[in-house]
């Protein structure tokens, strides 16, 4: 009997490292990806706790890995360990995307990539607006750099939890990236609402209202929002967050983080296999298993 079997010894290996990691989708992403294209890769979560990071790299190489994302906690932790960093990755602090180039591991931050295609479409209405970026982690750190870098905007204020964080962040910036309109702010929703009503765009960046903690959320004070401004959550889990929910009632236009979830993922298929994703039928495909 003749066993078929869509994997075989010319099957390349990409993966996904982080801990936990099995709430990552980006699994489920890749491998619909590959799928649809026809390509023979498979696409592997590997759960790394810090302490046992130095070794996974290693042995990526060793197995001849073609590439993997990083993601939490690894994506700063990671970049010292990297010989050859790509700019954007290095200013940010952080990588979510290695490339192994015959032994050789290249990092590079394709969230950025995902921040830009998402709000594309907004160019023109930030340029010389306002912004507030709720959050101060890495995903906090590729948004801002994307502003700054791609949207000419104006000020951007960071709301976080801790705002000392919030302020270093703030300072990391203006010395990265010599700019200076940056404020921070404690995360005290009655506090904001004004900060909130003068940003013409508001991101969240933290995992407030991520699945299963769906009823979480930086604020419930709806007066934090108004119509004309733009709501961008990148949560995608699930694909309208309570935020957004809350906004989109105010007249609010809402950007979800799907999509900037399918545009970072893209772009690492790109670098890993030199093919175009079909981005269209991934996204799809993901809304139909996230709504399901």
């Amino acid at each position: 009997m003749q066993v078929q079997n869509k994997f075989n010894q010319n099957t390349k290996i990409i993966g996904v490292i982080g801990h936990p990691i099995k709430h990552s989708f980006s699994p489920l992403m890749h491998n619909i990806s590959f799928e649809l294209s026809g390509l023979n890769y498979l696409y592997l979560p590997f759960d790394v706790p810090p302490a046992l990071l130095k070794d996974s790299l290693k042995g990526m190489v060793a197995l001849g890995i073609k590439g993997f994302n990083v993601t939490i906690p690894l994506k700063e932790k990671v970049l010292p360990l990297l010989k050859d960093v790509s700019e954007e990755a290095n200013i940010i602090g952080a990588v979510n995307t290695i490339v192994n180039e015959e032994g050789t591991l290249k990092g590079y931050n394709t969230d950025v990539y995902g921040v830009v295609e998402t709000l594309l479409p907004f160019k023109d209405e930030l340029s010389n607006s306002k912004v507030s970026i709720i959050g101060a982690g890495g995903a906090a750190r590729s948004v801002i750099y994307a502003l700054i870098r791609n949207f000419n905007v104006a000020q951007i204020s960071i709301i976080n939890r801790t705002e000392q964080i919030a302020e270093s962040l703030k300072d990391y910036f203006s010395t990265k990236m010599l700019f200076n309109e940056i404020k921070s702010f404690p995360l005290v929703p009655p506090d904001l609402i004004e900060v909130f009503r003068d940003s013409k765009l508001i991101v969240n960046t933290t995992s407030m209202g991520m699945f299963p903690e769906v009823d979480d959320s930086a604020t419930t004070i709806k007066e934090s929002f108004m119509k004309g401004q733009i709501v961008f959550d990148v949560i995608y889990n699930p694909i309208k967050t309570k935020l957004l929910k809350l906004a989109e009632s105010q007249g609010a236009t809402i950007v979800t983080g799907l999509k900037m979830f399918v545009e970072q993922g893209a772009k690492s298929y790109e670098l890993w296999t030199g093919e175009q994703m079909p981005k269209e039928k991934v996204m799809k495909a993901l809304e139909s298993y996230l709504t399901s």
